[in-house]
């Protein structure tokens, strides 16, 4: 008996219907978990790539702290060097996000699972959480550069022990991107709380 021609289109209209409907509210098991190695074919042992991950994990909630430190301050500088600071603070802020990027990244080719939410960010930094509010500027710089020594202490002693390890690609990313980074941004924030005065030179004369 032939199938009637409406029958079948309203068939294949609800077929293709339930095609492309989203599938919503999946849930599963963690295909890995935080703190457990996938191997890859990198040529490092699982034992170096699990240090390496854990110390790198450390190094990139301090770094998205910092990060995070910088678009505060972005946001919340006042006074009489507001534009200089506000954009320094956000190019520093741009700078601080690649690196996050790129730790992040590097954990994972790693084999490991990099840190990503805010909660598990604020378990693990060691930078001390600023108040909700605004602060004077030289608190503000002097927290920052609090949170760069911090940085840049546990980068050289990780990139040494990566060196030991044999992880040259991990010891690259602390040396060249990390330290060099930080360094850099220090020394630019730094200059702002050199106590130098802004029209008459100290013990100068005037003709």
């Amino acid at each position: 008996m032939p199938r009637d021609s409406k029958s079948d289109a309203r068939a294949n209209s609800q077929a293709g219907t339930e095609r492309s409907r989203p599938l919503l509210h999946q849930h599963a098991r963690e295909i890995q978990p935080y703190g457990k190695i996938a191997k890859l074919s990198i040529a490092l042992d699982e034992s170096v790539c699990a240090e390496s991950a854990e110390n790198l994990n450390q190094v990139l909630a301090d770094t998205i702290t910092l990060r995070d430190l910088y678009k505060k301050h972005h946001w919340q500088v006042a006074g009489h060097t507001f534009y200089q600071l506000h954009l320094l603070f956000d190019k520093h802020y741009e700078e601080q996000n690649e690196l996050v990027d790129s730790i992040a990244e590097r954990i994972q080719s790693l084999g490991a699972i990099s840190l990503a939410m805010a909660a598990d960010v604020a378990e693990t930094t060691i930078i001390p959480r600023p108040p909700r509010g605004r602060e004077e500027v030289p608190v503000q710089i002097s927290r920052l550069l609090e949170a760069h020594e911090m940085v840049l202490k546990e980068a050289r002693t990780m990139a040494k022990q990566a060196v030991d390890a044999g992880d040259d690609g991990t010891n690259d990313l602390l040396v060249s991107d990390v330290i060099r980074t930080n360094e850099l941004q220090a020394w630019f924030v730094a200059e702002h709380v050199v106590d130098v005065p802004l029209v008459r030179a100290a013990g100068g004369g005037s003709d």
